[in-house]
């Protein structure tokens, strides 16, 4: 099936085998439901420890291996509903579905919330006695150990209860913002200068912003910011929302603030998300570089914010379908070695893969790594964008694929801070592949465009993103109010910032912030950034020393789940991340690769 620039199918009418295989977790939705009941019967069985944990070593390690069948179980069937919603967020019935699996996630939390206090008033002796009596407990030890680390920012059973209770109202400012982009928003079309019209949604607004006909561009950008001004009052108070319940956690916490509240999650030090923003201010030098550069390729007097994204290198994109997207990722990824590219092949060939929009279907791209195998959703579109997003986000199943064989439940789940790498990694690995397969100067300088992009949106837009995130945070945690006018005003300054003097600041723009679904995702916009950076050092790592630096990617990365704390893991593959020096050399890489343009462009 070719994807249509013009006609958004339903979704009946898109083929099965471009559809995930969610028959693969349940064969019907009435087994579906069997596990939400016994889900439920389960939460008398959780609280039945409640008082027990701290009594010997034999209900410790109980309770534990049932956490990890609630988990197994949890993992299905909540993956199930989340992933048949987000094929129509039209769907009333799954929507509704959805928020029936959030509401039994906020009990199960509540019935956990018991433990955490509990197995901090076990004593460091009684707790070394509990592993020698059970052997089968040292399995859990780094968990434990991880719990008891936090130990300042436990509260007592009673205040974990709340705390539990809470989650739905702490889900809700990104629950809203999602169905006020994916199902009530709409954007009105735009006519190219054939008469054909186009429709403007969340999936084609960039490949519409690459189109070559700068009216298109211009008038899909007007199309989708006009609607975000209309309902920008609305966007705003969300976002406070988001930004006062973050502040909440961290203060019921006895955290300094919500940033280090987030950080503390996946155990990293919060002078890693300012390294990050010091590093690129100061490269911006860099930055202002490529924008020049674009302005002098694309020959235009002036240029606009939404010239940002068209190839600087005209008549050079080609039509890449996602079956030729395929081979080229499979072959760009076969220096990862045998066993790598076989699990690869079972997700193209096994239906693991959403590939094509269609009416309803929640916009962008991501993937979800169930212990069954993972789910990956794409709206492709036929170019060379989507054959990198398809290797990204392979790149995150396989990591999550590995991770779940690998490590036992308690450790299998990597956290968000190395979850970027193995994705960035995969799309650095490509770039160099299609580098290498050509000799055509024109098709070289198109590719090194769209490297260049990968650094402009990945390592500055991301940065700027993490910067704003923080701001916004800060407004609150000082007792000022967000709304549209202060967010708006933050992020005018900081495209300035980041963008210099030789680009029109088109007013729209500053709405940008209310189209951007990471900013419910608690601070995790950075790790694009510091991901890019790590993935940029591992890949030439591997290009350049082969079988050594794949076994210790595989092995002690990819492999690692959260065995250990995210940057020990990064070090243990080869990249320091508590240092600004892979920030750094990847931004010196971008410097070099903007010379190298300019050059083949003479």
């Amino acid at each position: 099936m070719a994807e249509t620039n013009n006609i958004i199918p339903q979704r009946h009418e898109i083929p099965e085998e471009y559809t995930w295989a969610l028959e693969d977790l349940y064969a019907t939705e009435e087994d579906w439901k069997k596990d939400m009941e016994q889900l439920k019967a389960m939460l008398p069985q959780i609280t039945s420890y409640q008082g027990k944990l701290g009594e010997n070593s034999k209900s410790l390690l109980g309770f534990l291996k049932l956490q990890d069948e609630v988990s197994i179980l949890l993992d299905s069937f909540a993956n199930y509903a989340f992933r048949k919603a987000d094929e129509d967020t039209k769907n009333t019935k799954w929507q509704g579905y959805k928020d029936q699996t959030s509401g039994l996630y906020v009990s199960l939390a509540g019935a956990f919330s018991f433990a955490e206090p509990e197995i901090l008033t076990i004593s460091d002796e009684s707790l070394e006695q509990f592993f020698v009596e059970e052997p089968a407990l040292a399995e859990y030890k780094r968990y434990l150990a991880n719990i008891r680390r936090k130990k300042a920012h436990i509260l007592s059973n009673e205040e974990e209860r709340i705390m539990a209770a809470a989650g739905d109202l702490m889900q809700a400012p990104g629950d809203i913002n999602g169905l006020l982009n994916n199902a009530d928003m709409t954007f009105e079309a735009i006519t190219d200068k054939d008469g054909n019209t186009l429709p403007v949604t969340h999936a084609s607004f960039i490949p519409l912003m690459h189109n070559s006909d700068r009216n298109v561009r211009k008038a899909a950008f007007e199309s989708l910011y006009s609607t975000y001004d209309s309902l920008k009052n609305t966007s705003a108070a969300i976002l406070s929302a988001q930004m006062k319940q973050l502040k909440f956690n961290a203060d019921m916490r006895h955290y300094g603030s919500a940033l280090e509240a987030a950080l503390d999650e996946t155990n990293v030090d919060t002078s890693v998300y300012y390294n990050l923003i010091e590093a690129v201010h100061n490269n911006m030098d860099s930055m202002y570089k490529y924008v020049r550069l674009r302005k002098k390729l694309l020959n235009v007097d002036e240029l606009h914010m939404y010239d940002l994204y068209v190839p600087m290198i005209t008549d050079a994109d080609t039509k890449i379908t996602f079956e030729e997207a395929k081979e080229k990722v499979h072959e760009a990824l076969k220096v990862l070695g045998n066993d790598y590219i076989s699990i690869l092949e079972e997700g193209f060939t096994n239906r693991w893969i959403d590939v094509y929009e269609n009416v309803g279907k929640r916009s962008g791209a991501y993937s979800c790594g169930t212990r069954k195998h993972p789910y990956v959703l794409l709206n492709h579109k036929d170019n060379l964008d989507s054959a990198f997003t398809l290797a990204h986000e392979m790149g995150h199943a396989l990591h999550s694929y590995y991770s779940n064989k690998t490590q036992p439940v308690i450790d299998s789940d990597y956290v968000i801070f190395v979850a970027e790498v193995a994705s960035t990694c995969n799309e650095a690995l490509l770039m160099q592949y299609l580098l290498q397969q050509t000799t055509d100067k024109k098709e070289r300088a198109h590719l090194i465009n769209h490297f260049l992009e990968q650094f402009r949106a990945t390592l500055y837009r991301q940065t700027m993103f993490a910067e704003f995130e923080l701001k916004m945070s800060e407004l609150v945690q000082n007792g000022e109010s967000i709304n549209a006018e202060s967010a708006c005003q933050i992020y005018h300054d900081l495209i300035h910032l980041y963008f210099g003097d030789d680009i029109i600041h088109d007013e729209q723009i500053d709405l940008e912030w209310a189209r951007i679904p990471h900013f419910y995702y608690n601070f995790y916009v950075y790790q694009y950034a510091t991901g890019f950076s790590a993935a940029i050092a591992l890949s030439q790592k591997i290009l350049k020393e082969g079988e050594p630096a794949v076994k210790a990617y595989i092995e002690n990365f990819l492999c690692a789940g959260c065995s250990k704390d995210p940057v020990s893991i990064l070090k243990d593959a080869g990249v320091d991340m508590s240092s600004k020096a892979p920030i750094e050399e990847a931004l010196k890489l971008f410097d070099n690769l903007i010379d190298e343009m300019e050059e083949l462009m003479k």
